[in-house]
């Protein structure tokens, strides 16, 4: 009963429509999917706004009036340093809420269906308890799929391991974005990076990884950071690698993003940029023939986005190589008694109701940056001093502005325009809206004022800006995963000016207010009234999350510095490649997809050459 009183204190519901009546329901299954650890804390701070109201009234806040309940949020969000707990509660609650508003206000589907190509799947149930390959990849993201294409058009026996499931575009049509995202996203999406201020860090899971529930954005890595990459850190596959790029590019039928389908959220972007002549475009994107339902976090619901289970995994399947999913690789196998030292034998994965083991001389590690160096700790290849540190995400803050004509910024491309003029400083802002409730950026207010937020989403156009960062993190644990980042003091101040640039953006676009994300002054009426905020604002204070972990088992020349060597070989032993964001030996300054898949492929070529 807590979590359903505290629902209609914060959506308002005084019964004069159906939907706020069906988000309890649905808040249930976005908890059933989330961490224990952050399940049991929001049923906590739940239970506790009922025995505050219970102490203040008499009553808990299922049983009170619209009023009461109103009355008891107006008394918390006065009380000094709640108001961040109360915008945290308040997040499952839009999720669930913008689902039922979604439905009840659902467009008709635009168009047939696209046919998924076929995979080679085997549940790992169904997989023989001991088996050999010449290689086991281990993912099947970005880094996975493009490993495994390679090995296996080379002529190797290839069998890659995924933990998630694969889901198929027409499932993907067939239900809600927020069942598909409990699913879609490693911990339902509440993968938490823990820190000064601590950041939302969602993930993948599901064969094609990240790239199924990413927002299809496809920059080339800058050539200035593959210049550092090779010159400074002796990652010698950077040379040469804009072949790669071509090539991944091509897999991925990447082009620039038409004008048609871009939507209003995109458009109010350019205008405002046209506006301060500041530099901005349609971005580049894998979405060939996209038809802007704006479901990209959730799975493309048309089979538009090229996510690499639609591109590249087809292509490595037809050249042999297989897939096992529901299957979580516990640790590599090593045969330490080689007269040129350990070697990977092979890898044992367990299942819910099954587990195998796979001998093989090659081992490609592409778990991601926040998986990989726990596999390799629990399989005793966890030595080397700094794997899982050199942790880069890109650090995210998001505004929305309100305009006077409807915006509805979920008809349309979810990321659609890219606003570089602050490129040089190592912030991007993009265009980025998303399904209700979905969207990074969390509406003001508490009980009436957010319910009017809510009716009012329609005239909100929202965009995010990432910063570059300087590599503050670290990735601990062998079981169970922590991740461990502070932002840098140098990232701090860049967010702060992410946030002032896209005021301003959206104040040249003809925006009536801006909202500002920040708890405590959530809303400016100029540009002026922004920068008097913001003088007074730390990095604490601004609604962060963060994307595109990379960097925890970089290559390189130093052997103190790099676990792995300037060809992606784990160092300490042979026959292990690590080819992941991990391996990313800095923050790509931009969506790394690309990137990612570059270096894959040039590790694994320079694999097969050796």
């Amino acid at each position: 009963m807590s979590l359903s009183g505290l629902t209609a204190a914060l959506l308002a519901d005084d019964g004069t429509a159906d939907w706020p009546r069906r988000v309890p329901a649905r808040l249930d299954t976005v908890l059933a999917s989330m961490p224990l650890a952050a399940r049991a804390g929001l049923r906590a701070a739940a239970r506790g706004v009922d025995i505050y109201a219970a102490v203040r009234t008499g009553r808990t806040l299922g049983a009170l009036t619209p009023a009461e309940r109103e009355s008891v949020l107006e008394d918390l969000a006065a009380r000094p340093g709640l108001l961040p707990l109360l915008d945290a509660l308040k997040v499952p609650v839009l999720l669930a809420a913008g689902t039922e508003r979604l439905l009840e206000h659902a467009p008709a589907p635009r168009g047939p269906v696209r046919h998924d190509p076929p995979l080679d799947l085997t549940p790992l149930y169904a997989w023989p308890a001991r088996s050999t390959a010449d290689a086991v990849v281990i993912g099947s993201g970005a880094g996975g799929a493009m490993a495994a294409r390679t090995l296996a058009r080379a002529g190797l026996r290839v069998v890659v391991l995924e933990e998630g499931e694969h889901h198929s575009t027409e499932s993907f049509g067939e239900r809600p974005p927020l069942d598909r995202f409990n699913e879609l996203y490693r911990d339902g999406g509440a993968t938490v990076a823990v820190g000064s201020p601590p950041l939302l860090l969602p993930v993948g899971r599901a064969v094609g990884g990240t790239t199924v529930v990413n927002s299809g954005t496809c920059y080339r890595t800058p050539a200035h950071v593959l210049t550092h990459w090779s010159r400074d850190l002796g990652f010698t596959l950077a040379d040469g690698f804009d072949r790669h790029l071509d090539e991944a590019e091509r897999s991925l039928r990447v082009a620039t993003q038409p004008m048609d389908v871009l939507g209003a959220n995109g458009r109010i972007a350019l205008a405002g940029a046209h506006a301060l002549d500041w530099r901005a475009a349609p971005l580049r994107r894998n979405a060939p023939g996209c038809q802007g339902s704006c479901q990209c976090v959730a799975g493309c619901p048309t089979g538009a986005k090229q996510s690499v289970q639609l591109s590249v995994l087809p292509e490595a399947c037809a050249a042999g190589a297989r897939i096992v999913t529901g299957a979580r690789v516990e640790r590599i196998l090593v045969d330490a008694d080689r007269p040129k030292g350990p070697r990977a034998a092979g890898v044992r994965a367990r299942g819910q109701d099954a587990e195998c083991e796979i001998l093989a001389p090659l081992v490609v590690v592409a778990a991601g940056a926040l998986q990989s160096p726990p596999l390799l700790r629990r399989s005793g290849l966890g030595r080397h001093p700094r794997l899982g540190r050199n942790l880069s995400v890109h650090p995210a803050t998001s505004v929305a502005g309100r305009f006077a004509e409807p915006v509805t910024a979920w008809e349309g491309v979810l990321q659609s325009v890219g606003v570089e003029e602050h490129r040089a400083d190592g912030i991007l802002i993009e265009a980025t809206a998303a399904p209700p409730g979905m969207s990074s950026f969390v509406l003001p207010g508490l009980g009436a004022e957010l319910r009017r937020e809510l009716d009012g989403a329609d005239r909100l156009a929202t965009l995010g800006a990432m910063i570059a960062d300087r590599p503050s993190g670290r990735v601990l644990g062998r079981d169970r995963t922590l991740v461990r980042y502070d932002v840098d003091r140098r990232d701090a101040g860049r967010l702060v000016r992410a946030l002032r640039a896209m005021g301003e953006l959206l104040f040249a676009a003809g925006a009536e207010e801006v909202l500002t994300g920040i708890p405590d002054t959530p809303r400016v009426r100029s540009l002026a009234e922004l920068d008097a905020v913001l003088a007074g604002t730390s990095v604490s204070r601004l609604h962060l999350s963060a994307y595109h972990p990379t960097g925890t088992v970089a290559a390189g020349h130093d052997l103190q510095r790099c676990p792995c060597d300037p060809l992606g070989r784990l160092r300490g032993v042979r026959g292990v490649l690590v080819a992941d964001a991990s391996a990313l030996p800095s923050c790509p300054q931009v969506n790394p997809q690309l990137s990612i898949m570059a270096q894959a492929l040039a590790i694994t070529e320079a694999f097969l050459d050796a």
